[in-house]
């Protein structure tokens, strides 16, 4: 019961050393990072949503509903971006 109770007594979880094959420059700032970013989601949605055309049933429903959130993660991007330069 107390695994459920109190999570804080879980193992820690070893520290995350990602690859270096894909890295993303460190000089890049902010609000490019996160251009970049709404670009992306932007470009995700359309293909989640293109390709449920394509099929039916519970697989569409699956692909609009990861469309979905790639949309609401989306607009949390452009409010971030809003919030770095509210006159832009």
């Amino acid at each position: 019961m107390d695994l459920h109770l109190k999570p804080a007594i879980l193992k820690p979880c070893a520290s995350h050393n990602p690859s270096s094959m894909f890295v993303v420059a460190p000089g890049i700032d902010t609000e490019t990072l996160l251009a970049h970013a709404c670009q992306s989601l932007a470009s995700a949605s359309v293909m989640a949503s293109d390709f449920a055309t394509f099929v039916d049933g519970p697989l569409r429903s699956m692909l609009l509903g990861i469309q979905q959130v790639i949309m609401l993660a989306d607009m949390a991007v452009n409010r971030a971006l809003d919030n770095l330069d509210p006159q832009g």
